[in-house]
């Protein structure tokens, strides 16, 4: 190597560190005061602290991922890896305190289920990182591990006796198979985005992709828009832990002034880059585009200022309902879909820009194409068996339960789409030979099937899975 590339390196090398240092540094200190929280408490090793520490672990992770995706510096990769095994660490021990304290394998609540959820994403991180090479999965897999690490601080915690249909071994082997094929269809979803970069797929199309799932998760937010510009949350019993209702399945709502109207600014915000790409698909003109990426940025400071806002409006506030006369009180636990909706766009939105920055080096970093739809293949070819096992043993546990093996539940129902989904994914590919962007397509849309039948069945769609 001549005396100019090195000279040319040591930037790199000491950004590189300087980098790495910070991270430990913030990680250490986050630790430290949270230490110093909870230590007269004599009770450090619970399951909330436990998952605190993996959130820390988790982000400094994330960042070092995000880190190596910009830069390349093989030293980001190796401490990254470091950070994933510490918060899975911690992340087993909250599992095995909830076990230890409920006296069941954690699968009982949608809080449990998303704690193993999250555990199995970060076991299978590191199995692809370390066994297939793709070494930049942490990119995706880690934002969706914080979201649900913070989703959890927001659930119900406590440990609550198992209903009766819950008092069976079949739970055990029902949940365990619906976490473990989740997380599989998470990293095929991963690993079907970075084929689609290596695939040569236009960066404006990425562009649009980004605007249009910006623009549907804004939109969704503003059906909560009400007169003169509040935005209406659930209310939230701070004593029971639990959503106010005011009648049998009827939610007390409550408005937060002016809310509503920021989130309408904002949705304007991400809405500019794709209102520019359209126009630039029929004119061509490359300044267009030019102004779509510099609005991406301004759009995700103005998504940043939004999730301040609602966290600290939402947060313990009391507010006036148009359903009951007087003042009601809120709580971000009682708005997931909300937060998670405003932390994935923001998320999503700086992947794109780093894809924008890096393109050309993240196409060297990962994987050729072809052995990115391989392994894609292979993960579904995991997941789609235990999806199988899943319901097969969900149907009999229900028929000892309720008498029925099938009750076309709603849980039940989008149980069986996302199994269809993915059977049609390998018929697809073993019959016709399907491979490349129509294959990765099809692992993009089965793992949004995947998100909703987890999280969405259980918030919107009341049913006998009521309780997960």
């Amino acid at each position: 190597m001549s005396r100019v590339a090195k000279i040319e390196q040591q930037p790199a090398v000491a950004t590189g560190t300087t980098l790495v240092v910070m991270v430990g540094l913030g990680v250490a200190f986050l630790l430290f005061m949270a230490f110093l929280n909870v230590v007269k408490s004599g009770n450090l090793l619970n399951d909330s602290n436990l998952l605190y520490a993996a959130l820390i672990f988790y982000c400094g992770a994330g960042t070092l991922y995000l880190a190596f995706g910009i830069t390349g510096l093989p030293s980001y990769i190796r401490f990254a890896s470091l950070a994933t095994w510490a918060g899975l660490i911690a992340n087993t021990g909250a599992v095995a305190r909830r076990w230890y304290e409920a006296g069941h394998p954690p699968f009982a609540s949608i809080y449990e289920m998303l704690l193993m959820f999250v555990w199995t994403l970060a076991v299978l991180t590191l199995i692809a990182e370390k066994k297939y090479g793709v070494k930049i999965i942490g990119t995706v897999t880690m934002p969706v591990a914080i979201v649900g690490v913070i989703l959890m601080q927001l659930l119900r915690t406590e440990v609550r006796p198992l209903v009766p249909a819950l008092q069976s071994t079949w739970l055990h082997v029902h949940v365990t198979l619906a976490m473990l094929a989740y997380a599989a269809c998470a990293l095929s979803f991963a690993l079907a985005m970075m084929f689609l970069i290596q695939d040569k797929m236009k960066t404006e199309t990425f562009l649009a992709a980004t605007s249009l799932f910006t623009v549907a998760t804004y939109v969704g937010i503003l059906t909560r828009f009400e007169k003169w510009g509040g935005l209406s949350v659930v209310g939230w019993n701070p004593e029971d832990k639990a959503e106010i209702f005011i009648a049998k399945g009827v939610r007390l709502y409550v408005v937060i002034p002016d809310l509503g109207w920021l989130m309408v600014l904002v949705l304007a915000a991400v809405a500019a880059p794709l209102f520019l790409y359209l126009i630039w698909s029929k004119t061509h003109n490359q300044s267009l585009l030019t102004m779509a990426n510099r609005a991406v940025f301004l759009s995700i400071l103005l998504q940043v200022l939004a999730l301040a806002f609602f966290a600290l409006r939402a947060r313990d506030g009391h507010y006036a309902s148009l359903d009951a006369e007087g003042l009601f009180p809120t709580a971000l636990a009682a708005s997931p879909f909300i937060l998670s909706g405003l932390i994935g766009t923001i998320f999503v939105s700086l992947l794109y820009l780093l894809l924008l920055w890096r393109r050309n080096d993240l196409e060297r970093m990962l994987p050729s194409a072809d052995e990115l739809d391989r392994i894609t293949y292979k993960t579904i070819a995991i997941a789609f068996p235990l999806l199988t096992l899943m319901i097969a043993a969900g149907a009999y546990w229900a028929n000892r339960t309720w008498g029925s093996y099938w009750s076309w539940d709603p849980k039940e129902t989008w149980a069986a789409i996302t199994w269809l989904v993915y059977a049609g994914y390998l018929h697809m590919r073993i019959t016709r030979g399907w491979r490349g962007r129509r294959a990765a397509y099809f692992a993009i849309g089965g793992f949004a099937v995947v998100m909703f039948t987890f999280f969405g069945v259980t918030y919107l769609l009341p049913g006998l899975h009521a309780y997960a």
